[in-house]
């Protein structure tokens, strides 16, 4: 668990470090069963991709933004990790995979995440309520995500979208956003103060 240390400042200050590096360990070893039957992923590097899904709270804190959607979260990239530390917010992770969501759900009783709730369906299909936080990873263009989210954002909530270099061109004429780079990902904070035509 040296390479987390090594690139995650704010487990310097986290207490529940032993338990985070335990539910790593143990998510590791459930997605090595299930990839082996059902392919989940190709990931070769399932560290670098952990760290990925945290790294925002090196730059950012999320820990006020207590009611959290995570849109398409596959095989739990990044919401399974962000619960894992921010153990006083609410995560609602919305994957159609039914091999996908079922994993998920394993991963939740095993790893005791009381905090996250996993809904088999597409956002868009699904009654909408408001959230302070809206997450994905690479699931598609910013603008198309933010109309499927539509119902379950304010002008208060917060989307964090984790981006390559594209993202200054999906990011056309929005306003609101601030990025952060860590080599080739750039995580973007962005605040839509009205819908979008």
């Amino acid at each position: 668990m040296k390479k987390y240390e090594e690139q995650l400042n704010f487990l310097k200050d986290f207490a529940n470090k032993d338990d985070f590096f335990k539910k790593i360990t143990l998510y590791k070893e459930l997605l090595e069963k299930f990839n082996a039957v059902h392919n989940l992923t190709h990931f070769e590097n399932i560290d670098e991709n952990i760290i990925d899904s945290v790294k925002i709270l090196d730059f950012y804190d999320l820990s006020n933004k207590k009611k959290i959607i995570d849109i398409g979260s596959g095989a739990g990239f990044p919401a399974l990790f962000l619960a894992c530390i921010l153990q006083d917010n609410e995560f609602f992770l919305f994957e159609p995979s039914a091999k996908k969501a079922s994993f998920s759900r394993v991963v939740k009783t095993e790893l005791n995440l009381i905090n996250v709730n996993i809904i088999k369906e597409k956002i868009q299909n699904y009654p909408p309520f408001k959230v302070d936080l809206i997450t994905s990873r690479a699931l598609m263009d910013v603008k198309p995500l933010v109309e499927i989210s539509n119902g379950f954002y304010d002008k208060n909530t917060l989307f964090l979208l984790y981006k390559g270099s594209e993202v200054y061109d999906e990011l056309q004429e929005l306003k609101d956003y601030q990025i952060f780079n860590q080599g080739f990902r750039n995580y973007c904070l962005l605040k839509i103060k009205e819908k979008l035509c």
